[in-house]
């Protein structure tokens, strides 16, 4: 028979048991209270989205590209609905990094949480220009963006041809004081090999997927709905794919991996970390859903109460 004394040492365990859960990754040799991140181009620098959510409560914020000097991004329309997700063809659009350092990372440097700056360029030259301005500032990681399918110079040869992709990792490297993560294209013919090219080339980590690269017409004016004819697919149509490819990167380097391409849900994101990504990022559910990220946060830590899990590191590459 239970007594009441029984049903008290269960719960006494049971709150010592949530007391001592941990949800901190290392990337890097970076600490994340938490394995969530925010995807870049998706969150701005964190200002945009400060009243929905509380940053103090995220593994990190990822900005939004910034490149040595402003760009204006490509020709409206740039951003389309499609079945299970979006199009954007945004060019990415931002202020340079001048701007950066002197509005957004002092805002960022109020919060409790790890800072990643998205680097991108058109030229090796214009990366090494972004990475070396922030060599001293309170910045945790960079993530260099090779991958962008809808900037037609620079990013597509530097993400999807490997001797180029080796080229500017090590490039970055030797200008970095920070870790560096770069992040890989979707659109190649094997993603364990562009892994492969990083890893070798010094990268510290890696994050994947990026955007697909799609398409959408207009059939009744004949005509493609985005002015740069292709864009980036993102949203939840794409997560099988980013699955299948965060299990394949993860297997064959040894460095942490990044996963994140159509993330809505904690049921999402564990997926992701059962696959072997050390942390996950969040991009276009907060388009819609604002408020998806903490909400993650606060479901992956359901599921480990629900599941007894008392370190999150134990659901990492759990599924072989």
């Amino acid at each position: 028979m239970q007594t009441d004394s029984d049903t008290q040492q269960r719960n006494a365990v049971r709150i010592r048991k949530d007391a001592a859960m941990n949800t901190s990754v290392t990337i890097a040799g970076v600490e994340l209270k938490n394995p969530v991140m925010t995807a870049s181009g998706t969150f701005g620098s964190g200002m945009e989205y400060g009243e929905f959510v509380d940053l103090n409560r995220l593994g990190a914020v990822v900005t939004k590209g910034v490149a040595n000097v402003p760009w204006e991004g490509n020709p409206t329309p740039r951003v389309a609905e499609v079945y299970g997700g979006m199009l954007n063809a945004i060019g990415l659009q931002n202020p340079g990094i001048d701007v950066f350092m002197e509005r957004d990372l002092p805002f960022l440097s109020q919060y409790d949480t790890k800072v990643i700056v998205n680097v991108c360029g058109k030229t090796v030259e214009d990366y090494i220009e972004v990475v070396e301005k922030l060599s001293d500032s309170s910045v945790d990681m960079l993530e260099i963006n090779v991958s962008c399918p809808n900037v037609k110079e620079g990013a597509i040869a530097f993400g999807q041809k490997p001797e180029a992709l080796y080229s500017i990792t090590e490039e970055i490297k030797k200008h970095a004081k920070q870790p560096v993560i770069m992040k890989l294209s979707p659109n190649v013919t094997d993603i364990a090999e562009m892994a492969k090219v990083a890893e070798a080339a010094g990268a510290d980590a890696i994050s994947l997927i990026n955007t697909i690269t799609g398409m959408k017409i207009d059939i009744e004016k004949r005509r493609f709905v985005l002015a740069n004819k292709t864009g980036g697919m993102s949203g939840p149509a794409i997560k099988p794919i980013a699955v299948r490819m965060v299990y394949q990167a993860a297997h064959a380097v040894s460095i942490p991996v990044i996963g994140m391409g159509g993330i809505a849900t904690a049921e999402d994101a564990i997926e992701f970390l059962l696959a072997g990504a050390s942390a996950v990022s969040v991009g276009a559910m907060n388009f819609v859903n604002p408020y998806a990220t903490v909400e993650i946060v606060e479901g992956i830590e359901s599921y480990m109460k629900r599941t007894g899990v008392s370190d999150v590191k134990e659901l990492i590459g759990a599924v072989v």
